[in-house]
């Protein structure tokens, strides 16, 4: 049994559908047509021309893991992310994100693209073997950099493992990445749990293009 989520498989199989590139290890049906055909958001980065399969992969994953594809235009404190910081969109922080300000959902995607561009270039440069990975692949990498931060991602056993050859076992690593800090206590969090189950899942058996 698939352990990617109903929504998070159509809104995927959906952005296929709309990029064209058709086959994967996902079955596109009905639901996934209609999920193209109604999430505005999976249309914006479906119709971006400057940005890579990869991006907008992990755009879609993205939405689903941060906001279960609502958008959130209103910031608002994380409180069980590290320095509880002030976030909105789909999980952006930092000195652009501006208490009491609405961001709409265009301003969310600009914001959120020009971070996936800059996760991109860092992946090229710090995995070897990154121009040799599917995009599903490459968007799971993207994932964990936009959700854990580069610095996790350069100490990590999952760079170590994917520069060694060993991409299996870096995909692997993926459910390691399950724990957040709740009251001062490492502690499971369900929503990471489920982040890396998935990526786990879908960096070591998915494929774009491939047969299903």
């Amino acid at each position: 049994m698939s352990r990617v989520p109903a929504q998070l498989r159509t809104s995927i199989a959906a952005l296929v559908l709309l990029i064209g590139a058709g086959g994967g290890a996902y079955y596109v049906d009905e639901a996934a047509t209609r999920e193209a055909n109604t999430n505005a958001y999976i249309q914006a980065v479906a119709a971006d021309p400057e940005v890579s399969d990869a991006i907008r992969i992990a755009m879609v994953m993205a939405s689903f893991y941060e906001s279960s594809n609502r958008h959130i235009g209103t910031p608002y404190v994380d409180k069980l992310g590290k320095g509880r910081p002030l976030t909105v969109c789909n999980g952006l922080t930092g000195r652009e994100v501006v208490a009491g300000r609405y961001y709409s959902p265009a301003e969310c995607y600009r914001l959120e693209k020009r971070r996936y561009v800059g996760y991109e270039v860092e992946a090229a440069r710090l995995l070897t073997h990154w121009k040799t990975y599917d995009p599903f692949q490459q968007a799971t990498f993207l994932d964990f950099l936009h959700n854990k931060g580069e610095g996790n991602f350069f100490d990590s056993t999952m760079r170590r493992k994917a520069n060694a050859g060993d991409w299996l076992g870096a995909c692997r690593e993926n459910t390691r990445w399950n724990r957040g800090t709740v009251q001062g206590v490492s502690t499971v969090l369900p929503g990471l749990q489920l982040r890396g189950d998935s990526n786990d899942e879908i960096c070591r058996t998915w494929r774009l293009g491939a047969p299903a």
